[in-house]
């Protein structure tokens, strides 16, 4: 059985005293750094954080009579680090996916970060576990993101239970005339293995086995194995020569304009497209993602934004100083959930989140029970041949034999790393 990491008691945690130590205050506590660097802090983030970061970056500037750059990489941010980081051009701090970790060690372009038991103690569990790789914590976390299940509440009043029953309540609107679609699973010409992932979860499979110590084994590839091909089975029942829920047409370029059209009541998502879905207007509720009848949870995949700290950085002694003491605090993480609404990962920040908006429990809710993406390097090999897979049983494919083909070329793209 994989490995589930739960973090449902998030909201009692998050009003607890205890959390008031440190790292939670309102206010980032100066603590200034002796050790100055080359009198200067480079940080990149994408275009959503970068506005953000700039009045803490100068404020920590201030406090250590520093330069501090807040950069902004607006494409392929993981890559472009890399790249630079092994031509000694890069920042000393980075912001990004917690899934990037393995691929970051393996090239040498990050150290962990010094988190002290009583700061790790002031982040969700699930948040701390997803950045700890080999047995060490390589980033602060500040966000937690997960699907869900997103219902036009005017055409779907109630939750379905289970998977049959959203598509029995999808194929009925559809008979009536109110939708195009059963339902809005993004997969495209290529397939979509994280929006997958829970209804293939529920089926029963996995991607890979797990090591003694209960991380992600590489070595134990499991997308064909007998669960797996029951769980490609499942997915093809749901795709074009089934009950057609499940379509490459719906792809990433089209699929939230198709919701916010309403023509379909249920769209498997995250929080990331909520604006959009609020600017047309249109009445919703969000839930975990139905299992199917007498089947496994179905289990999103949890991801967590982290900050970073460059391996070959010019000031890495500032740049632990911003990350483990400065960023990872209340008032950074309100703000950068304002700017980007997913869920905090600071306990302190996770109330004052939820009075602003009932969307983040809702959020917490549905991915309570979510798997941490794995941060192996070897996850790469997953993404494309388990989409051609996916792809390949929408269509009407021989589940075995899409299993078998995407379980060589993963297993061959392993043995070549």
């Amino acid at each position: 059985m994989r490995r589930r990491i739960v973090f449902a008691a998030l909201g009692a945690a998050a009003s607890a005293s205890a959390l008031a130590a440190c790292g939670t205050d309102d206010k980032p506590a100066a603590a200034p750094s002796k050790d100055k660097g080359n009198g200067k802090l480079v940080i990149w983030a994408d275009t959503k954080r970068t506005a953000v970061l700039k009045k803490y970056a100068d404020q920590f500037g201030k406090d250590n009579g520093i330069t501090v750059e807040v950069k902004e990489v607006a494409e392929n941010l993981q890559t472009v680090f890399v790249t630079a980081s092994q031509q000694g051009s890069g920042p000393d701090v980075v912001v990004g996916a917690h899934d990037w970790i393995g691929n970051l060690v393996q090239n040498g372009a990050i150290d962990p970060v010094q988190l002290s038991a009583e700061q790790k103690s002031t982040f969700a569990a699930a948040a701390v576990k997803a950045v700890t790789f080999n047995g060490q914590v390589y980033g602060a976390p500040y966000a937690l993101e997960n699907i869900a299940l997103v219902r036009n509440t005017e055409l779907a009043p109630t939750a379905p239970a289970t998977l049959e029953d959203l598509v029995k309540a999808g194929q009925d609107l559809k008979k009536a005339g109110k939708v195009s679609e059963i339902l809005l699973d993004q997969a495209g010409a290529q397939g979509d293995a994280y929006h997958i992932y829970p209804i293939y979860s529920s089926g029963g499979g996995s991607m890979f086995g797990l090591t003694s110590a209960g991380d992600p084994d590489p070595k134990n590839v499991t997308v064909n194995s007998p669960d797996s091909i029951a769980a490609f089975t499942k997915i093809k029942e749901l795709g074009e020569k089934g009950s057609g829920a499940l379509k490459t047409s719906i792809a990433a370029e089209n699929v939230v304009a198709t919701f916010t059209a309403k023509k379909a009541a249920f769209f498997i998502t995250g929080a990331w497209n909520i604006a959009d879905i609020k600017k047309a207007g249109i009445a919703y509720d969000i839930t975990p993602v139905p299992a199917f009848a007498g089947g496994k949870p179905a289990q999103p995949f949890l991801g967590v934004q982290a900050f970073f700290v460059a391996a070959k950085g010019k000031s890495k002694a500032l740049a632990q100083e911003f990350v483990a003491n400065y960023v990872t605090n209340k008032e950074v993480a309100l703000a950068l959930y304002d700017a980007d609404p997913r869920p905090p990962a600071l306990l302190a920040a996770i109330d004052d989140a939820k009075a602003k908006d009932p969307d983040v429990a809702k959020w917490l809710d549905a991915g309570k029970d979510g798997l941490p993406m794995p941060v192996i390097p070897e996850m790469a090999a997953i993404w494309g041949p388990f989409g051609n897979a996916e792809v390949a049983v929408i269509k009407g494919g021989d589940p075995k034999t899409a299993a078998d083909a995407a379980a060589k070329a993963i297993n061959d793209a392993i043995t070549k790393k």
